[in-house]
């Protein structure tokens, strides 16, 4: 008999996948069918070849289906390449070393990151932090540390029931969350895996923000729910300060263009180091398109983008400062933006001052302005002007803090 033994899989984001706005990052969406198709482990490959006919139906179903599938389906293939790759590596493996030292080695990856994280237990104390986010949901971290075993458990209740707004995070999220913190504390240059948290008991209690019931919308919980929870984290170990907390989610297009980006920031100080000035933090792990492809792909030109001076926190170690980035339209389409630390700036530590929240607008082309809102949306014209200002860091300890 057949015993399955690995999977591979790939991740990616797609432009378009439906939903209320172009991107799929619709900023007012308030129940999962507003952010795009839905499809529920539907089978794609069919004798060794992707059924375009399926994925085609699919796409297409729904009171919000997706705008581009053609690209969808390149994006799929690529997908599947990349798995199918990730097959003769495999196998290439097993048949260099045998099954059974494969199975041996994963199991040492794994127990080596339990190990590494037992060692970044020992280095904790307990401590909690509490995290308002723009639209006055909470998220309350406890970490309680148990020396003697070697373990931790990080408590999440206490934080908002589930939203009526799209800042929910499931489950899945927040044990990314809490996998991404752990690894980062970690000095040695291991392999993340699941192994990071055998050591950990977590509680995310069911109906929270944090592990919502469907039909939730969820679209702002992957990208700045996320990173609300890692500033939390991050602060209930005394590890940093708050970094910009977002990830200054920009979509625009129309019935044929469609580009989301997230934009960089500034990150948190820590003890005995100043953050970074216009990177992208924590959760976001992605990159710019190149100018020239952006404006060779998009009616749209690229007018500025640089460092926000000034905007991170000061203090004996101080935040990173934040960008901004200004966009000029040649051709009419809705602009949406996602983003939080609008009201609420990122946090300093033990006295170090709070980073600069954000902010955005549109500079119409007869000279009116209109501010953006952390979530908002609004046609835009030949000749307006998007300008995205992004947050800067906390800062760490009080500027004169003598240790």
């Amino acid at each position: 008999t057949n015993t399955l033994q690995f999977w591979v899989a790939s991740r990616a984001h797609h432009a378009d996948i439906g939903g209320l706005t172009p991107g799929s990052m619709p900023p007012n969406s308030r129940h999962i069918d507003h952010e795009g198709v839905l499809i529920d482990a539907l089978r794609i490959v069919n004798t060794g070849q992707l059924d375009q006919a399926a994925v085609v139906e699919a796409l297409s179903a729904g009171p919000h289906p997706a705008r581009q599938i053609t690209q969808n389906l390149a994006d799929l293939s690529a997908q599947l390449a990349a798995n199918q790759r990730g097959l003769v590596e495999i196998d290439r493996m097993i048949e260099q070393f045998g099954l059974h030292r494969v199975l041996r080695a994963m199991e040492e990856v794994q127990a080596n990151a339990t190990e590494h994280v037992r060692e970044v237990i020992e280095q904790l104390s307990d401590g909690q932090w509490s995290k308002t986010l723009d639209n006055g949901a909470r998220i309350e971290v406890a970490v309680k540390v148990d020396h003697d075993r070697r373990r931790a458990r990080i408590d999440f209740r206490g934080s908002s029931p589930q939203l009526a707004d799209n800042f929910n995070a499931p489950a899945a999220i927040t044990r990314a969350c809490v996998l991404y913190v752990l690894r980062c504390l970690v000095k040695a240059d291991i392999p993340l895996n699941d192994g990071c948290l055998e050591p950990i008991e977590l509680i995310i209690p069911e109906g929270s923000m944090l592990h919502p019931k469907p039909p939730a919308a969820v679209v702002a919980g992957n990208v700045e729910t996320s990173q609300a929870l890692t500033d939390a984290l991050l602060a209930a170990m005394g590890a940093q300060a708050n970094s910009q907390g977002t990830m200054n989610n920009l979509t625009f297009g129309d019935a044929e263009h469609q580009h989301y980006e997230t934009i960089c920031g500034g990150s948190g100080a820590g003890p005995g180091f100043d953050g970074c000035d216009a990177v992208q933090v924590h959760m976001t792990n992605s990159r710019l398109t190149d100018p020239e492809v952006l404006e060779m792909r998009f009616p749209v030109r690229l007018e500025a983008f640089g460092v926000r001076w000034g905007s991170g926190g000061v203090g004996q170690w101080c935040g990173g400062c934040g960008a901004f980035r200004r966009i000029r339209f040649l051709a009419p389409m809705t602009v949406a933006v996602l983003a939080t630390s609008r009201l609420i700036a990122p946090s300093g530590l033990h006295g170090g001052a709070d980073g600069a929240p954000g902010r955005a607008w549109i500079e119409r082309s007869d000279g009116r302005v209109e501010p953006l809102s952390g979530c908002d949306h609004a046609p835009v014209n030949p000749g307006d002007v998007v300008t995205v200002e992004t947050p800067g860091g906390g800062g760490w300890k009080t500027h004169l803090a003598i240790d």
